[in-house]
């Protein structure tokens, strides 16, 4: 993976935070009987993504990725831009440390998951599986800014101007 396509998966995902800024609170945490059930609620499972599978496993920069239920609840759309960008250094790091052992195999015990026992993924598979995560997750974001009754944000990059690219 090249740093450009990261890019590219950062700028759709603050199309869609952008968005959010307009919500209401009560929109913003609105729970729907899918995903994670608020939209506030499935960004930060996203970026938890990042924190547990990269900041943890790959990189063993933290031991505790995920937040608790309290400090999601009182979390702001700036909260959930600061949680995403330490997860954008920990891209960053793999991009850089990994760049000549990004297939080779990690085994461990996830430190979050005391208990679940050893997995062997390599860098490679979880980078690529926390962005198609994030891609998923944030179809879903969409459906639920749709039923509040709302057009979401373009999220494709085949529909973002090509001023919006970063070089």
């Amino acid at each position: 993976m090249e740093k450009i396509e990261y890019e590219w998966v950062k700028q759709t995902r603050q199309t869609l935070l952008e968005q959010c800024r307009e919500l209401t609170e009560d929109e913003f945490t609105k729970e729907f009987e899918f995903g994670f059930q608020s939209i506030r609620d499935t960004f930060v499972h996203v970026a938890g993504c990042y924190h547990a599978w990269l900041g943890s496993f790959v990189l063993s920069e933290t031991t505790c990725p995920l937040l608790t239920k309290e400090v999601i609840n009182n979390m702001k759309v700036d909260d959930i831009q600061c949680y995403f960008k330490q997860a954008d250094e920990y891209v960053e790091s793999i991009l850089e440390q990994f760049r000549n052992k990004f297939d080779d195999p990690i085994e461990k015990e996830p430190s979050w998951k005391a208990g679940s026992g050893c997995i062997r993924k390599t860098p490679h598979q979880l980078l690529f599986h926390s962005i198609t995560h994030e891609s998923h997750h944030k179809g879903q974001i969409a459906a639920m800014i749709r039923l509040l009754g709302y057009i979401p944000s373009n999220t494709d990059i085949l529909g973002l101007s090509e001023m919006n690219f970063v070089k």
